[in-house]
């Protein structure tokens, strides 16, 4: 993709909060630091030196000397890596000579020494940095250096899409039919939330009928084979398709975002789809989705 957005519209950057959120939770499950931490990139100027960090998201940590900490575009080693737009690490914060020590004070009284820094990066601009990092002067196993640009690019693709949709919103009003088919959606997304959440099997059911009815009002299907997406794998869509994150589909779903993840991946494989819109479009021209 290219262009840039300008100064993002406040329901943007909570897409970036929350994705950020989401991803500092993830990083850490899956890469085991000990300590990881992030937060949304804002200012005026896109990849220009008034951008700044400000660090929302800890876990791990046992003091609260980064906790809303703002991090400058080009200093200490998250505002270098926001400069360059690539990752960046050391193994011994304090001694390195690569980086500025602007935040010297704040990372020594959490007592970190060798940290990761991963820039998640939209439309070349910087939307956000995720840290994980150690309390020893180790080397980070390319694992963990994997993990962590893995995840960093998996919260890309999710904003590059939501970006989209904004846009989309930003450029015409909904027609009032298009509005009303919107509402059927969520409607739909609800029902199967609630469905899950009953424990009466035949309401269960039922609830789950009535949303495929509801899915069977949209457009005549084209007559494409109709992919067997899991109850699951369809909540998850039904509800990616009304323009929820992961973190937003979880929690409506009493699941972790992880989970949500997995069966998001899955019926993107079953729909032979590459991105998450991609499926919906799929799943809504196949009449699983209104």
């Amino acid at each position: 993709m290219s262009g840039d957005l300008g100064v993002r519209p406040p329901s943007m950057t909570r897409d970036d909060e929350g994705g950020v959120r989401t991803a500092v939770l993830s990083l850490h499950r899956t890469t085991g630091l000990p300590v990881v931490f992030g937060g949304a990139v804002s200012g005026n100027a896109p990849g220009g030196a008034d951008d700044r960090l400000r660090i929302t998201e800890l876990v791990g940590n046992t003091t609260d000397s980064l906790d809303g900490l703002i991090v400058r575009h080009g200093n200490g080693l998250g505002g270098k890596a926001m400069a360059m737009g690539r990752p960046l690490w050391v193994s011994n914060y304090p001694h390195s000579v690569s980086i500025s020590h602007d935040y010297d004070k704040p990372v020594g009284r959490e007592g970190l020494l060798s940290i990761l820094a991963v820039p998640i990066v939209v439309r070349r601009r910087v939307r956000g940095v995720l840290y994980g990092a150690l309390r020893e002067p180790l080397s980070l196993a390319d694992r963990v250096l994997g993990a962590a640009v893995q995840t960093a690019r998996d919260l890309e693709q999710d904003l590059a899409v939501q970006d989209r949709a904004h846009e989309a919103l930003a450029r015409s009003r909904p027609e009032p039919a298009a509005a009303r088919w919107e509402e059927v959606r969520a409607v739909q997304a609800e029902l199967r939330a609630l469905a899950d959440r009953v424990d009466d099997a035949a309401t269960r059911d039922r609830l789950r009928e009535a949303s495929l009815r509801l899915a069977a009002a949209g457009p005549e299907p084209d007559g494409s084979p109709r992919p067997a997406l899991s109850p699951r794998e369809l909540d998850v869509l039904s509800h990616v398709a009304i323009g929820c994150t992961n973190a937003e589909a979880a929690a409506r779903l009493g699941l972790m975002p992880e989970t949500v993840k997995s069966y998001l991946r899955s019926a993107m494989r079953k729909l032979d789809s590459h991105t998450r819109l991609e499926a919906v479009t799929t799943a809504r021209r196949t009449g699983l989705l209104p």
